[in-house]
């Protein structure tokens, strides 16, 4: 095979070019906000083909050909990036079926995933009918089939006014049936209550409705399944999704053999790619110690598994010197790596992490059998490109810039020199020698770009993918794989894990085990990115010390905090509960740590944990206004990040949170200051606490004022406790008004309106929320008074500034682009 020398100059430069111009165009079709109509992508698309023409002009510099080339491919993928995306929305939901009980027939998609609430799938939908007649709903859609619980809503602790799930007595005709064996591939008929993708939305969150954009879901919905809906219908079984209901087979036989549910769950999320499988506290133990890429079918997974598989193919094929006659063993050996590599991310579940390390070997093969020798640089950015080209939106993702950015700084450090030719027996044997050297590289020049993206970053991370590295990648993935032969092995594998999660508790026990600091801007995380990369090139000292002051923005990075005398509302995006944070000049509060969703999931741990790690927030107190579990759900998660925080709270002695910390009762009267602002409890009375039956009359009042501003925190209060406000005679004039009780009907009285007079009120609730809060009757009050509502649905995380009185922020509208869900 003819092997071809291209040099970096010339026309690998025009190729650089237009390779960059791809990834460029489609970086700028996802900023907007809107789409286009398809036509004006189509004038682009006429418009680039035009410039590329020119720019195949011949005796044209260069320079020229280079920035035409860019320009036109820049173009093209801009406007074919949008045009995907506008036939994508062609299949949206239709507004019209939200909260309507849609009849459906389809099949199961993806691996069902059960939880104490009960069960969770991907539906292929093949028809649906709303009251008998066809209509037309989105292809696939995520779906919920909650049981024992209620039948209006998803069964999630959140809906419940009581400490205990368990403890909520209910109608019969208000609890669902609990759902049957759902099986991968099988077809049903079931009536499902739609809604349009939503998810919340708050400072360097997580985008769950880019998530679902890029899985291809446009609706999610949960089965009607009480005594008065008709019965879900299996009809039959299919073979329409072979691979995944193999998946489901093997993981209920790991559960089977694997005692130990925890390990189970481990050899799962290596075998079948179910990460659902690992509990919270486990992946906790995970991130601290840097090792979450290693428990996840992640890019380094296939590419291992790649490198294993060639080198076992091409030891096979040397065996027959007619087999290396027709191909020569290292071809063999590269097609077969990277074709068994691909198999193994189908049976794994095919996630996105797993495409694009797939497409990257792919392209590197192709490459190679071609018999082209790119220099580093051009091989790098054809990968990149071939990703964005098939997934536009990975861009958007963490792990594309950590994976493509880890392998470009092994590129130009020589250390991905060994990788060249992957069907050499020596290639593993030289990968474990120089991987400490590799994992030292990556984490110097990571840890900026980690910071950037997730504001903490492991110190202990070298330590444990040391051992971590080759013991699951060697030891406990083949032994795991192994085990779908031989299922006693997966015993073995169960008790190498568990050694290695010992040690890496151990670590992650530590007090240092991991740094965290505020989340800094982009041209921060851009210069410490470079300035890592600089660290680790191999240059002079000279040069590479260079690289120490621009780690300097990234690691010393501070989120801007009020000036003294003044403070910061932040309305968390939580769902149906309260969160507000309140930041002075040097303190903190959090007032209620909203919903808590399942067993595993918690408004503290899902958002309020990584936005306080985000902010580098200390706080000095949390306060719970009641003991409702759309209030106190996330608290332990909070409480367990801020062990110094004082609770404040009017919850019972025998509460199971006054284990966690002790608590002290909020009662009207109190008072403190903080950097010249105010706060002041105005209810309960102490005499309260004697005769309280209900949960909502003791919610803490909290008003927070600097003298000229003023805001207003009131819980789940209802009228007779406005009303006891009012006649009190206390300030309750306030610019901010936390709604009472989610625009409850039962509260927001025109007496107590009317004595806040409020210029803003904030309504913390859930999209479509089975209370249909706020109320509209309520809002109507609002709206006489002239006060505008926002709302978390429409707002996302709102955030009000004392210095700032009109200026209000609404996450939800300032990021907003064309995958969000418009909020009718």
């Amino acid at each position: 095979m003819r092997t071809v020398f291209l040099h970096f100059h010339g026309s690998a430069r025009l190729l650089f070019a237009a390779l960059l111009g791809i990834v460029v165009g489609t970086a700028l079709q996802l900023q907007q906000e809107r789409l286009l109509v398809s036509h004006v992508y189509w004038v682009i698309v006429a418009l680039a083909l035009f410039v590329y023409t020119i720019a195949a002009i011949k005796n044209i510099a260069v320079g020229w050909r280079m920035g035409l080339a860019a320009l036109a491919l820049g173009l093209l993928s801009f406007s074919f990036t949008g045009l995907r995306a506008t036939t994508y929305l062609a299949d949206a939901l239709d507004p019209v079926l939200e909260g309507r009980d849609v009849q459906v027939v389809g099949v199961v998609a993806s691996l069902p995933q059960r939880n104490e609430s009960g069960l969770r799938f991907r539906l292929e939908v093949e028809s649906a009918a709303l009251n008998g007649q066809p209509v037309r709903v989105p292809p696939l859609m995520d779906a919920g089939w909650y049981g024992g619980t209620f039948s209006a809503g998803p069964a999630v602790l959140a809906d419940v006014a009581t400490t205990k799930l368990a403890d909520a007595v209910l109608p019969a005709s208000a609890q669902n049936r609990m759902p049957g064996n759902v099986r991968a591939g099988e077809r049903w008929q079931m009536t499902l209550r739609l809604k349009a993708p939503h998810g919340s939305r708050n400072p360097f969150g997580f985008d769950y409705e880019l998530w679902l954009w890029e899985q291809g879901v446009q609706a999610t919905g949960y089965v009607r399944a009480s005594a008065k809906d008709p019965v879900p219908q299996r009809m039959a079984q299919t073979w329409l999704h072979p691979v995944v209901l193999a998946r489901q087979v093997v993981r209920e036989r790991i559960y089977r053999q694997v005692a130990e549910r925890q390990f189970a769950g481990m050899i799962a999320a290596l075998v079948v790619g179910d990460q659902a499988a690992i509990d919270r506290v486990d992946w906790d133990v995970f991130r601290a110690t840097g090792v979450a890429h290693l428990v996840s079918i992640s890019g380094l997974h296939i590419t291992m598994f790649a490198w294993g598989a060639a080198w076992v193919v091409g030891w096979l094929w040397r065996r027959s010197g007619r087999l290396c006659i027709a191909l020569p063993a290292p071809s063999a050996a590269l097609v077969g790596g990277v074709l068994l590599a691909t198999a193994y991310a189908v049976f794994s579940g095919w996630g996105v992490p797993a495409q694009r390390t797939c497409l990257m070997l792919a392209t590197v093969a192709l490459l190679r059998l071609s018999g082209a020798r790119w220099p580093w640089p051009l091989v790098w950015m054809l990968a990149c490109a071939v990703v964005v080209v098939c997934d536009p939106w990975a861009l958007l993702q963490a792990g594309f810039w950590l994976s493509f950015v880890a392998v470009g700084v092994l590129f130009a450090t020589d250390s991905g020199a060994g990788n060249a030719d992957s069907t050499r027996a020596g290639v593993l044997k030289h990968q474990m020698l120089s991987g400490l050297r590799e994992q030292w590289v990556i984490t110097v020049a990571l840890t900026p770009l980690t910071l950037l993206l997730f504001g903490q970053v492991s110190v202990v991370g070298l330590a444990a993918n040391a051992l971590a590295i080759p013991w699951i990648t060697l030891v406990v993935t083949p032994l795991a794989m192994l085990g779908v032969l031989v299922p006693a092995l997966w015993d073995v594998a169960a008790g190498a894990i568990s050694g290695l999660y010992a040690y890496l508790q151990w670590l992650a026990s530590l007090s240092w085990a991991s740094i965290a600091v505020a989340v800094p801007p982009l041209w921060a995380g851009a210069a410490g990115v470079l300035g890592g990369s600089l660290l680790v090139l191999p240059w002079s000292w000279r040069l590479r010390v260079l690289g120490l002051p621009l780690l300097l923005p990234v690691l010393l990075w501070q989120a801007p905090l009020p000036a003294p005398g003044q403070f910061e509302l932040l309305a968390a995006d939580i769902g149906q509960g309260n969160a507000v944070l309140v930041r002075t000049a040097n303190h903190a509060l959090l007032y209620d740590a909203g919903p808590r969703f399942s067993l595993e999931s918690d408004a503290g741990h899902r958002v309020l944990v990584p936005l306080l790690q985000a902010l580098h927030t200390r706080l000095d107190t949390l306060v719970l206004s009641h003991r409702d579990m759309d209030h106190v759900g996330g608290a332990p998660a909070v409480l367990a990040m801020q062990p110094q925080a004082e609770l404040l709270s009017s919850i019972e002695a025998s509460n199971p949170l006054q284990t966690l910390r002790p608590t002290k009762r909020c009662v009207a009267g109190q008072h403190w200051e903080w950097d010249g602002v105010q706060f002041d409890v105005l209810h309960p009375q102490a005499a309260d606490y004697d005769t309280a039956a209900k949960s909502n009359p003791m919610s803490c009042v909290l008003r927070i004022s600097n003298g000229a501003q003023t805001a207003m925190l009131v819980g789940d209060i209802e009228q007779p406790q406005e009303a006891a406000l009012v006649a009190q005679g206390v300030g309750l004039r306030a610019d901010v008004l936390l709604v009472p009780h989610h625009g409850s009907k039962t509260s927001s009285s025109a007496a107590f309106l009317d004595a806040v007079a409020p210029r803003f009120a904030i309504v913390q609730s859930g999209y479509r929320n089975r209370f249909g809060h706020p109320a509209p009757t309520v809002l109507a009050r609002y709206g006489e008074r002239r006060i505008q509502v926002v709302d978390s649905p429409h707002c996302g995380a709102y955030t009000w500034q004392s210095w700032q009185v009109q200026n209000g922020a609404c996450l939800r509208t300032q990021g907003l682009r064309y995958w969000h869900h418009n909020v009718p």
